[in-house]
């Protein structure tokens, strides 16, 4: 009897195809497996994006000849202190004050926590951090030495419309950087170790651009738009030290320094046309340029005069007046200014509360600053849309050496 032979195996169509399928699915994988291995072995062929230009390690000296914050690019971010002395404070209270922000303020601006830091982590990128310090007449005389004849409140004018909140102090610190977080965990901590020596009277912080925005060295825009500080020194040279450094007496070194808040009226300026915003300044909104012609820093023709016979920079001009034509003389200041802009009071009809923290360094004050201010007091378009709401004058004293204080060539 024959035993069938066993019948080969033959698979059916369908499942050829399913078996080709997975098989080509399973290739698929290993394949894309291989080359994905190979990728993250061999380096790409395609070029490297270049890395972002990263400003968190910079630093600027702390120790020198002059303080730090003024001779000194202007960073995006700036806090303005404005201190009052305890009342039980004496002479000998001010100098241990000074000795532990300067110590202070030496670590943070080259990345370094202070030493009471109980966030060290965030003194780790200074971003350029600079600290200036700036005696106010309260301090001079709480430190029991006599106050420079022009450290003392300016006089009234009738454009100023004062807020306490604003105005005065015994002790100023300038806390800025490139980077906001920096400049506030910065003023936290000066102001944590100053508590128990002063209390807060004021803080006011500001804004520039934002590093990489614009080349260095571009003068900034306020919040009328206007390229602001055209006129100032070139940092670094011989003209710069003639108008901001003081040459003799116990200041020398240092500096004078006037800081007042100006409101802006920014929802009544919206309301002027280019021309009247042209002609309250006395130059192009879009370059800067003087209206009698050429670029931002060409020289003012004000002798010039329209087809009409007026002059194409109006006596009333901002330009004008600050430069001193009509009465023949000229004067010179340092601008160093922050723009603001906070929420408005609730229930007002206004867009925003803004304006600019307007700072000034002179070497003489009231042969700078003062002749200066009172022309703009006494005739200035713009006056029409700016309201200084706060003032206050300090004396920055000079420089230290590194294991020094700041302030020690004056106080002892």
């Amino acid at each position: 009897m024959n035993t069938p032979s066993p019948t080969p195996f033959r698979p059916a169509r369908r499942h050829l195809l399913r078996t080709g399928v997975l098989g080509a699915g399973a290739l698929g994988v290993g394949a894309a497996s291989v080359g994905l291995d190979r990728a993250l072995r061999e380096p790409s062929q395609e070029p490297a994006a270049a890395e972002p230009a990263l400003h968190g390690q910079l630093t600027v000296p702390f120790h020198g000849e002059h303080q730090a914050g003024i001779e000194t690019p202007a960073p995006a971010a700036a806090t303005f202190l404005g201190l009052d002395l305890r009342e039980e404070v004496d002479r000998e209270g001010v100098l241990r004050l000074l000795r532990l922000l300067t110590d202070d303020a030496a670590r943070l601006t080259q990345g370094r926590p202070a030493l009471a830091d109980t966030e060290p982590e965030m003194a780790s990128e200074p971003a350029s951090l600079t600290v200036t310090f700036g005696f106010g007449p309260g301090l001079m005389e709480r430190a029991r030495r006599e106050a420079p004849s022009w450290l003392a409140p300016l006089p009234a004018f009738g454009i100023d419309r004062l807020e306490e909140q604003y105005t005065g102090g015994d002790l100023m610190l300038q806390v800025a950087a490139e980077d906001p977080l920096t400049v506030s965990h910065a003023a936290r901590m000066l102001l944590k170790d100053a508590r128990a020596f002063t209390r807060v009277r004021w803080v006011q912080p500001g804004f520039r651009r934002s590093p990489g925005t614009q080349a260095p060295g571009t003068t900034m825009r306020n919040l009328f738009g206007q390229l602001d500080g055209s006129a100032n020194a070139q940092l670094g040279s011989e003209h710069f030290s003639r108008v901001v450094w003081i040459k003799e007496g116990p200041f020398a070194g240092g500096t004078s320094m006037v800081i007042r808040r100006i409101r802006m009226d920014l929802d009544g300026w919206d309301e002027a046309d280019r021309a009247a915003r042209e002609q309250s300044t006395g130059t192009r909104l879009d370059s800067g340029a003087p209206l009698s012609g050429g670029d931002e820093f060409s020289r003012a023709d004000f002798e010039k005069v329209s087809v009409n016979g007026f002059p194409v920079i109006g006596e009333f001009s901002h330009m004008r007046r600050a430069n001193g034509i009509d009465e023949g003389e000229h004067q010179e200041i340092f601008r160093r200014p922050y723009n603001y802009d906070v929420a408005p009071p609730p229930g007002s009809d206004s867009v925003s509360e803004a304006g600019q923290v307007f700072v000034s360094f002179q070497a003489d004050l009231n042969g700078q600053f003062l002749p200066i201010q009172r022309r703009l007091d006494a005739l200035d378009l713009l006056n029409q849309w700016t309201t200084p709401i706060g003032s206050a004058v300090f004396a920055i004293p000079p420089g230290c050496a590194e294991g020094d204080y700041v302030g020690r060539s004056v106080l002892e």
